[in-house]
């Protein structure tokens, strides 16, 4: 996950959004004109309810989190992906909810897999485990990290013997911790759940409903494929989903390889009521073309 810098260009058009954004004392209420008036973003009905919509911060790293929080309710969803403790109080503000929480994790690559993490991860996730259910907030992503030449056997004892050091405070204070399952083809060489079939193991081994996998259709689609039927036979150890386009990471549109109606209407079939996080990164280069593409996101996936 990378930031995102801006140009001078964009501090413009940033600038020029924020114009068009009439908040409320509280940033609840936003100008019926807003949407209207950006451009390409045109307002859509009321979304339908069956899907729990929410955006990825990183991906909208132009933006500020209040911007992005005026974004949300500008489109009408309700919550942002990926959001430390440092920016909650913003989220509150606004009424959004922080539907992945991070900030405990060393980084991607260093992850319960591997024990000469554990001491840092375990001490880091204890403490933040805390801070999620003191701010009511519920998900806590986690990582596998790199396998460093070691066997998937041995990986599944590491992160077994790593998690279940945290997972009993996580139970209590009512936490769902969710590692994410990544690509190691394309994005994250050598990352160790890089498949379901692993996180599926490690799940039963931990034998605990407050641990999930963040099951990212993207990365799945370059692991593995056969996205829909994974997701109809697995969706018990499923606690959260990601998108993106195929290949590339951009938009999920007609311009590349998954039909993401028909992927929805699987999760939403199964009785999901957690989250799907649009992850993409827009192609468009100003403010008001990003925000359009996150708008047919949501459209596409409001199924």
């Amino acid at each position: 996950m990378t930031k995102l810098t801006d140009s001078l260009a964009n501090d413009v058009s940033r600038r020029s959004l924020l114009k068009q954004l009439v908040v409320g004392v509280t940033g609840a209420t936003l100008s019926g004109n807003a949407l209207a008036q950006l451009g390409n973003v045109k307002p859509s009905g009321p979304l339908k309810g069956a899907v729990n919509h929410s955006v990825s911060r990183w991906t909208y790293g132009k933006l500020s989190i209040e911007e992005l929080c005026q974004v949300v309710k500008l489109l009408g969803f309700k919550a942002i992906d990926l959001v430390g403790p440092e920016d909650w109080a913003t989220l509150k503000k606004y009424g959004v909810d922080s539907s992945m929480c991070n900030g405990a994790e060393l980084n991607l690559t260093d992850g319960w897999a591997d024990p000469q993490f554990h001491e840092a991860l375990i001490a880091r996730y204890t403490a933040h485990i805390d801070k999620v259910a003191d701010a009511g907030y519920t998900n806590l992503i986690c990582f596998s990290g790199n396998k460093r030449g070691k066997t998937p056997e041995e990986g599944l004892i590491h992160a077994e013997k790593g998690l279940k050091q945290v997972l009993g405070h996580a139970e209590k204070r009512g936490v769902v911790l969710q590692m994410e399952l990544f690509n190691s083809k394309v994005n994250h060489p050598d990352y160790f759940a890089d498949n379901s079939a692993w996180g599926i193991a490690l799940c039963d081994r931990l034998g605990s409903e407050n641990f999930k996998l963040l099951y990212d259709i993207y990365h799945m689609q370059i692991s593995e494929g056969d996205i829909i039927r994974t997701i109809q036979d697995n969706h018990a150890y499923f606690g959260h989903y990601h998108t993106a386009g195929v290949p590339g990471r951009h938009e999920i549109d007609d311009t590349q390889e998954l039909y993401y109606p028909a992927i929805i209407k699987a999760i939403v079939a199964t009785g999901f009521t957690g989250y799907v996080a649009q992850e993409f990164i827009p192609t468009p280069s100003d403010i008001s073309g990003q925000i359009a593409s996150l708008r047919q996101a949501i459209d596409i996936c409001d199924v």
